[in-house]
């Protein structure tokens, strides 16, 4: 049995599902995981019908979920199940070959850079985050500290680790693009010139796609200093969509005010040009459908793509028992926003780098078709 594509009414839904379900997966290790970190955890890579997407597996509504998956074979096939009743067969991807290798020095390149998605080489240039040892001042969903206390990664990568691995991923996996994110190191240009730094030594090295993304710097020159460094896109990302949940959710990051970040995308949007700005907003923090669907409104006028993904409530931080938005409440918003995309003519597939190009961790792109 064939699971259905995610370009039909069936497979938009079941990836829609699945994504705000999780799915149990038993002892099952090996494939592609993330636990921590920076951005969407907690999370497995699977393959259903030919389109990659990222499934939570680590949380603790993923192990009440009616969605299973048999124990993969050599090829990684396994069955997915939905209340004991057999859906298809869905594959977990093997780790790309460049998780094999090390630096000079001995750090693992997965220490550096992580796989996301089919194609999408991904890395936290800092590790760290001046609001993060604050929970009077920290994202309450976020996990930056969690992967560097477990040594999953390293708290500073180099601009010549993040060129050695790029290069590698390009060459051995495919890769096709590459995000690189940043905690926030000040108030000033928070986190824009080791962005730069990054983003220069990759594109000496290897003809790569890039996403940078940081808050809003205070001066706005450093957008053409990204442009200028190489970077092809850009991500600011909001979180939540009014102001009254982001101060509630993230207290330290909701002082650079919505406001701020549209003035920002305003400057940003005629140097990288329409849809290739980009902003995260995490559905189920509070924020409702309407919420979400203007503000998505305001930043597609102003050229700016929303990545609207579920939230996903990661171990350990402080909303790891807040639950996740409902199917029917991301098809309330995504039914909407994707007809909102297609009229504005900005698809996901236009997207030169980053999430929204990506698009592992929500299925939007299904419903921009």
């Amino acid at each position: 049995m064939t699971v259905p594509t995610l370009g039909t009414l069936s497979g938009r839904k079941l990836v829609t599902d699945l994504q705000s379900f999780g799915l149990q997966i038993g002892d099952q290790t090996g494939g592609i995981a993330r636990k921590g970190g920076a951005g969407p955890s907690d999370h497995k890579t699977i393959t259903i019908a030919g389109q990659t997407v990222m499934v939570p597996v680590y949380t603790s509504g993923a192990r009440r979920s009616p969605f299973q998956a048999s124990p993969p074979d050599q090829s990684g096939a396994s069955i997915l199940l939905r209340d004991g009743q057999t859906l298809g067969t869905i594959h977990f991807p093997a780790a790309p070959r460049f998780y094999g290798l090390s630096t000079a020095d001995g750090i693992p390149y997965w220490k550096i850079a992580l796989l996301h998605g089919r194609d999408t080489l991904a890395t936290t240039v800092h590790q760290t985050c001046i609001r993060y040892a604050d929970r009077r001042t920290s994202c309450q969903f976020c996990a930056i500290g969690q992967s560097l206390e477990a040594d999953r990664t390293i708290a500073y990568k180099t601009p010549a680790q993040l060129a050695e691995v790029a290069k590698a991923a390009v060459e051995l996996d495919g890769v096709r693009d590459m995000v690189l994110t940043t905690g926030t190191p000040n108030v000033v240009d928070r986190g824009a010139a080791v962005l730069a730094e990054s983003a220069r030594a990759i594109k000496a090295a290897v003809d790569l796609p890039l996403q940078v993304q940081c808050e809003p710097p205070r001066d706005h020159g450093w957008f053409q200093r990204l442009r200028d460094a190489g970077a092809d896109s850009l991500g600011m990302h909001l979180e939540a969509a009014t102001q009254a949940v982001r101060e509630k959710i993230m207290p330290g990051k909701a002082t650079v005010s919505v406001d701020r970040y549209m003035d920002a995308f305003a400057s940003a949007v005629p140097l990288f040009g329409r849809g290739q700005v980009n902003t995260y907003i995490l559905a189920g923090l509070g924020d409702s459908a309407e919420d979400i669907l203007a503000l998505a409104e305001r930043l597609i006028t102003l050229g700016v793509y929303p990545f609207v993904v579920p939230f996903v409530p990661i171990s350990d931080t402080p909303l790891e028992n807040h639950a996740p938005p409902s199917a029917d409440f991301m098809k309330s918003v995504l039914v909407p926003l994707g007809r909102m995309l297609r009229e504005a003519s900005m698809k996901s597939t236009d997207i030169r780098a980053g999430c929204g190009r990506c698009g592992a961790c929500s299925s939007l792109s299904a419903y921009e078709q």
